[in-house]
């Protein structure tokens, strides 16, 4: 079975789009062949800055011919009709078939269509793959039609067996595929022949080309290692970075240049934004002293100067951005020394936050007010979450905020501790933003909790308060992130916050013509109400991720205060391990067992049966016993409620599993005696409300 090997070589693919290019090529081309009837066994998909390549393993030599019958009008049918179908069919009027079929003899028509030759079908299949091509941006050349992300100047297409190698037959655009490539544009411009995928690869090696990025981002990772750690300096990772500097080189030299002294008390975060955004340098630090001192670049050839020449034109240029990052660094400093973070958070007055929500001093100073109230609830020194809420945003007026805009909330804490601020000030101003994402760090300090918390408040009830909610997948304002963001920060902090008493106090902060939309729909309940059910649709998919069943968490937000969150979580997470016993899995069932029975004599009798049952009236041990357990039940669940110690009170609402499969095994509900049917009806319900007391498990699936 031969395998197949292409590669489209261009001029220089940007380093972010290559990837995806490779994917593409590789689920294109394959799954053409596969609609065209061959299979194959395997496929890898590569990119260099000038070339995607795909190798196919294990291709089937040709298509299996097809045979496919029709069935046709029954005989004696018009001419015209057994003629038409014919022609329908592909086949001539005397290839028609008669057979006996239930309802009578029937015209059958059977076309066959031979199998094709794979060099056939690659052809097709890559003509189709490049003319059809989707690039982020792409562009014509010379006289053709064709369009490809730059100027494509050669095609290789091999099918190679036990025989040897074939060139597949195909031309695109007066471009002629063949069995030749060319390897390094500068260390081995010549063109050369190749005979297999095996063969491609290490010739290109030879000529200076490491045709799989993930070896040559190996390559690079370990060559900057072993460099800095000879000098006693590490790399900073940066996995982003290494990736697109990989795409950036067929064969990664790498070099270490040092920074001019003058640059080293520059903040650390500044030298390496500055170095990767401008020059996709790689930052080296010292585990000494923390300060980035040397860096990291990579060249796409060696030089009879080991690379001497490249470093000093790096350096060179280098030196200017570190000059412009300098100059905005000393800038800002002067000014925070001047008026301070405050002086400084004043330019906030000129920025717009949201057209309806007013300027960022606005969202500010409804933050400060907010984080003030929070404060206490997470054990924050309200007067300092609020100082650092009114400073936290204030770094957005900096010039090197302005030219590095990543550095928001990081450049902050500098300028806070240059000004002498408190430190758990300093630390709210990057902290604030957290967390970015599912995986990010969640702060833990109680000022950063309070003011995160008030920052992402503000922002889902300002987005609410004018009508702004994610719609499907639409989330411009990053709503869900936010909510997630509040889930997390109260869950991590263990706090026991009313989402609604904040909500109403971040709602009372908005002015009141800016109000487009419902925070709570008119008579609603507030467990329900549109944002809180927003937050509450956050957290059930954080939980899922976290292993608790929707189900259960369904039957704990029935329960009273679940907006309070840790109040919330606590309760399923114990429910759930109350379910993963045996006891509480079976306990379920009794409940749903009783309540069924309740349901339905209730709708029969027009009556409720919530009257407290009389234990005189119990017969049998059976009976007596359950009165006992569900005295003892509610005896240990209610101050363990009141304590919201939800464990306990699942292992005592577990404790009655027994006894209440017991009383249905030994007890007839609806005895013919009314009065002790109503008395066991009564009873039931004792048992329904005892377990409603501490989750809905009317919501609980099975």
């Amino acid at each position: 079975m031969p395998d197949l090997l292409i590669e489209l070589l261009s001029e220089e693919i940007p380093a972010r789009m290559q990837a995806r290019a490779a994917e593409d090529l590789k689920r294109l081309v394959t799954q053409g062949l596969v609609d065209a009837g061959l299979t194959y066994a395997g496929a890898r998909a590569f990119a260099t800055p000038r070339r995607l390549a795909l190798t196919v393993q294990g291709l089937t030599p040709a298509s299996a011919t097809k045979r496919e019958e029709r069935k046709g009008p029954r005989e004696g049918a018009p001419d015209a009709a057994v003629e038409g179908f014919a022609r329908s069919a592909g086949v001539a009027r005397d290839a028609l078939e008669l057979r006996e079929t239930p309802k009578g003899r029937v015209w059958f028509a059977v076309a066959e269509t031979p199998g094709r030759p794979a060099a056939a079908i690659v052809a097709e299949v890559l003509e189709a793959t490049v003319r059809g091509f989707t690039w982020p941006k792409s562009m014509r050349w010379g006289a053709g039609s064709l369009r490809w992300v730059r100027p494509l100047q050669s095609i290789l297409c091999l099918l190679t067996d036990e025989a040897g190698a074939q060139v597949v037959d195909l031309e695109i655009d007066g471009i002629r595929a063949s069995d030749r490539t060319q390897g390094h544009r500068f260390m081995a411009p010549g063109a050369f022949s190749v005979a297999s995928f095996d063969d491609y690869a290490a010739k290109l090696k030879r000529a200076y080309v490491i045709l799989d990025p993930e070896e040559r981002a190996d390559h690079i990772w370990v060559e900057a290692h072993n460099a800095a750690f000879a000098q006693g300096l590490e790399v900073v990772e940066d996995r982003g970075l290494l990736a697109e500097v990989a795409g950036l080189v067929e064969w990664p030299v790498v070099l270490m240049g040092a920074i001019a002294p003058e640059f080293l008390d520059l903040p650390p975060e500044v030298l390496q934004t500055s170095m990767r955004e401008h020059q996709k340098f790689f930052s080296v630090r010292n585990p000494a002293t923390g300060r980035i001192e040397k860096f990291v670049t990579v060249a796409n050839r060696e030089t009879a100067d080991h690379g001497a020449t490249i470093l000093a034109g790096n350096s060179k240029v280098l030196t200017a951005r570190l000059s412009d990052a300098k100059f905005f660094w000393e800038n800002d400093l002067r000014t925070v020394s001047q008026v301070g973070l405050e002086g400084m958070a004043e330019g906030l007055a000129n920025v717009t936050f949201h057209n309806k929500l007013g300027s960022q001093a606005d969202r500010v100073a409804r933050i400060a007010a907010l984080a003030r109230e929070i404060a206490p609830l997470v054990g924050a020194d309200p007067a300092l979450a609020e100082q650092a809420a009114r400073i936290c945003k204030a770094d957005l007026r900096s010039e090197m905020v302005g030219e590095f805009p990543e550095l928001q909330g990081l450049m902050g804490r500098y300028y806070a501790e240059a000004q002498g601020l408190p430190a758990e000030v300093a630390a709210a101003c990057p902290e604030h933003y957290q967390p970015l994402g599912p995986s990010d760090t969640v702060p833990t300090a109680p000022v950063s909790v309070a003011v995160a918390l008030a920052d992402k408040i503000d922002t889902l009830t300002g987005f609410w308060a004018i009508n702004e909610k994610p719609t499907g997948s639409k989330d411009p304002y990053a709503l869900r992130r936010a909510a997630l963001g509040v889930i997390r920060l109260v869950l991590m902090a263990r706090s026991r916050i009313a989402f609604s008493d904040l909500r109403h106090v971040a709602d009372g902060l908005i002015p009141e013509d800016h109000k487009t939309g419902e925070l709570v729909p008119e008579h609603a309940d507030p467990r329900h109400d549109s944002l809180l059910a927003f937050l509450h649709d956050r957290l059930k998919v954080h939980l899922r991720e976290q292993g608790v069943r929707h189900d259960v968490i369904d039957a704990c937000l029935a329960m009273p205060n679940a907006d309070d969150l840790t109040l919330l979580v606590a309760r399923a997470e114990a429910l759930q391990g109350m379910l993963a016993t045996e006891d509480g899995e079976n306990l379920v069932q009794g409940f749903r067992r009783a309540n069924n029975i309740l349901r339905q004599a209730e709708e029969r009798d027009g009556v409720e049966y919530s009257f407290g049952p009389d234990p005189r009236l119990a017969e049998g041990p059976e009976e007596r016993a359950l009165f006992a357990a569900l005295d003892a039940a509610d005896a240990a669940i209610r101050p363990a409620m009141e304590a919201e110690d939800f464990t306990a009170a699942m292992r005592a609402m577990a404790g009655l599993r027994a006894p209440i499969d017991a009383f249905f095994e030994a007890v007839q509900i609806n005895a013919e005696n009314e009065v002790l049917r109503r008395n066991r009806l009564n009873l039931l319900h004792r048992i329904r409300a005892t377990c409603l007391a501490v989750a809905d498990l009317t919501r609980l699936e099975g």
